[in-house]
């Protein structure tokens, strides 16, 4: 496979990464504010749209989300912490497509 083509596959990955990343911000928003009436400073797990969990603290959270659906893609969020926004290289790096 030339150098080309596999730069097309690992920016095709990326971007599937990324619509699957977005899908689960979405399913959060949508509960945000059920949220954070009922377990403000929490941790939560989103996988597939779904709310799987509800932890006391991130370690708790990362170490299911690993355990139970490896390298993901899952997200982790602090219900009603201020968002946070990360560089593209962190967030998307291509040497994990």
């Amino acid at each position: 496979m030339r150098a080309s083509q596999m730069l097309v596959l690992k920016l095709k990955k990326a971007y599937d990464f990324k619509m699957l990343i977005e899908h689960e911000i979405e399913a959060f928003e949508n509960q945000r504010e059920k949220l954070e009436q009922n377990h403000l400073g929490k941790w939560v797990l989103f996988h597939d749209g779904q709310l799987l969990e509800i932890y006391d603290s991130f370690e708790a959270a990362a170490e299911e989300a690993v355990r139970r659906l490896g390298r993901g893609p899952y997200l982790i969020r602090q219900v009603g912490a201020q968002e946070v926004t990360l560089p593209a290289s962190v967030m998307y790096p291509l040497s994990h497509v």
